[in-house]
């Protein structure tokens, strides 16, 4: 019988070993295959002209349910935070949590998807909670295949999240008319903040209320991204109305495939990205130096984003150096969950890897924040 047994066990590791192998060699046309639809693009309904002053349309609001994933903090979380003078309205995108295939756009009753970016948000927005009051929109956003395939159904899918996107952020402003704003997201959040800040570069009046924007996990152009947002780069904790944004890689990180889409993309001022470096803004101090060794890191999140099943880590768990086009590299590849993608890839963990960082620097960036004259 444990003979048996052995066999079952050796055969699990060889088909195991088999996988990685196969995916390594096709793991893109495998992944396309198994997530891009195959479907015809549907333009999802309009939304309701009241849709985002409703409770139902945001995941985390000042005033929504009790459990809210923004306002959660981790157990271990040592002292009291005394809030700001003057609190932030934070506005956050969360990241694409939709990964079925028989649609360009995950709907509002996308139950599986509904529930993973409520862990994305614990993870992720909860960082900012110290920090004011936290807003994350529902969003019909365009599920994972679409960022696998150059269809122009794939273009349609992230249009028409924006678009959600762009009327949440409306009702959000209308909410909070004054005083600072923070503005974060991840990954297809962030594409489509970049894009909401763009369509507002014209609006002195929000731009003198930015604390800061959190652009992180997806790659940016300092020399042409951030001038077509009229926002700088983050240079040091001090600093307001500026951006931060990293994509966190362990070593030997490939960053071959997002390295060929900034590249083939034009930068949001049209002009080519094809060899620019990528903003890389360290977050464990706040853009000061490109380096930060581990006794700088005050603590990630270890866990799958449910409420009592994610932990904060001790300090010191891990450094990080802004190297190569524009990747922050972490000195060790720490054990978080099992969401690591190929080529040593952190994305997943981008928030969570630097939690407690993130937090200390949205409340000390509040703190430093003055109204224009």
């Amino acid at each position: 019988m444990a003979r048996k047994f052995l066999y079952v066990v050796a055969g699990i590791i060889v088909l195991a070993v088999i996988g990685m192998i196969a995916f390594s060699f096709f793991g893109p046309r495998l992944m396309q295959a198994a997530l891009v639809p195959r479907v015809a693009f549907s333009q999802p309904g309009p939304l309701p002209a009241d849709f985002y002053a409703r409770r139902e349309a945001w995941i985390s609001r000042p005033d929504g349910r009790r459990d809210d994933p923004a306002r959660w903090q981790p157990p271990t979380l040592r002292g009291g935070t005394q809030a700001p003078e003057r609190p932030a309205s934070i506005f956050f995108i969360h990241p694409t949590s939709a990964f079925e295939a028989n649609r360009w756009n995950a709907p509002f009753t996308d139950i599986a998807a509904g529930q993973q970016a409520e862990r994305f948000v614990r993870l992720q927005a909860s960082a900012f909670a110290s920090a004011g009051q936290v807003w994350v929109p529902r969003y019909r956003q365009a599920v994972f295949g679409a960022f696998l395939t150059e269809k122009p159904e794939a273009a349609q899918a992230l249009a028409s999240a924006y678009r959600d996107v762009a009327a949440a952020f409306d009702a959000f402003l209308a909410a909070n008319p004054d005083g600072p704003v923070i503005l974060a997201a991840h990954s297809q959040g962030t594409r489509h903040l970049l894009t909401l800040l763009q369509a507002h570069r014209d609006d002195p009046a929000l731009r003198g209320r930015i604390v800061a924007v959190y652009a992180v996990g997806w790659p940016i152009s300092a020399a042409h991204d951030l001038p077509a947002l009229g926002l700088p780069a983050c240079t040091g904790p001090d600093q307001t109305g500026c951006v931060l944004g990293w994509q966190s890689f362990a070593q030997p990180a490939d960053s071959a495939g997002i390295e060929t889409v900034f590249d083939d993309q034009p930068a949001l001022d049209g002009a080519s990205r094809k060899g620019e470096p990528m903003l890389c803004i360290n977050p464990m101090n706040g853009g000061v130096a490109p380096d930060a060794p581990a006794d700088l890191n005050l603590g990630m999140l270890m866990g799958d984003g449910g409420a009592a099943t994610t932990q904060l880590l001790p300090p010191g768990g891990a450094g990080a150096r802004c190297g190569g086009r524009g990747l922050l590299l972490l000195d060790r590849a720490p054990a978080l969950g099992s969401a690591v993608l190929p080529g040593n890839n952190y994305h997943v963990y981008d928030y969570a890897l630097f939690w407690a960082n993130i937090r200390a620097d949205a409340l000390h960036r509040v703190r430093a924040w003055r109204p224009a004259d």
